[in-house]
């Protein structure tokens, strides 16, 4: 059985601005690598470590990586964000602004990557990664809408995922089965602990 912690990056610059960043290279904030050293303290050790290709994931798994004394970070291009489309770079009031209760009506533009596309490429990865690693535990640093397309995939109600929320997904020959989310950081603490250094 292969086991996979799927985690999301820490708090990047957009996150912490309110933009929809989809497939936008926005960095971590400083507050996204305290919360990624953070996480690193509540883990184990993993047979492997994958990221996302964006910088946000790919920066929270090397600081992980680093505190675990663990590596290399492989990279797995189809892990990476679901395309927001015209709404990357957007808060919700301009989302709003210009496509007015789009948000409300859960409805999406354009060129928004819907869940069907996206499911394909992260069950190829899945996939890949199980015929990979076979019996091992490996730490999956990825994004909000990779984990919620997974979830509604394997039948979860849509619940948030804060950064450095993670879900465990086991992997059982030709069956892929949910397991428990985890909170990798305490979000209060570590809120304080970065005014504290201000």
């Amino acid at each position: 059985m292969t086991d996979l912690l799927l985690v999301r990056h820490g708090e990047s610059t957009w996150n912490a601005a309110g933009r929809w960043q989809g497939r936008a290279d926005a960095p971590l904030s400083e507050l996204g690598r305290q919360q990624a050293k953070m996480a690193a303290a509540t883990l184990g050790t993993f047979d492997a470590i994958v990221s996302s290709p964006l910088e946000r994931a790919r920066d929270t798994a090397l600081v992980i990586a680093e505190e675990l004394g663990q590596g290399p970070v492989l990279i797995e291009d189809r892990l990476i964000e679901r395309d927001a489309g015209e709404w990357s770079g957007m808060t919700k009031p301009e989302i709003e602004e210009h496509w007015p209760g789009y948000l409300a009506e859960q409805r999406r533009p354009p060129s928004y990557e819907h869940d069907e596309p996206m499911l394909e490429r992260l069950v190829d990865a899945l996939a890949d990664m199980n015929t990979e690693f076979g019996d091992a535990t490996v730490l999956v640093v990825c994004h909000g809408g990779v984990i919620y397309c997974l979830e509604t995939w394997l039948d979860a109600p849509f619940e948030r995922v804060g950064n450095l929320g993670a879900r465990w997904i086991h992997i059982d020959g030709d069956k892929t089965g949910l397991g428990e989310r985890a909170e990798l950081i305490d979000h209060d603490a570590i809120t304080l602990q970065s005014r504290d250094q201000i």
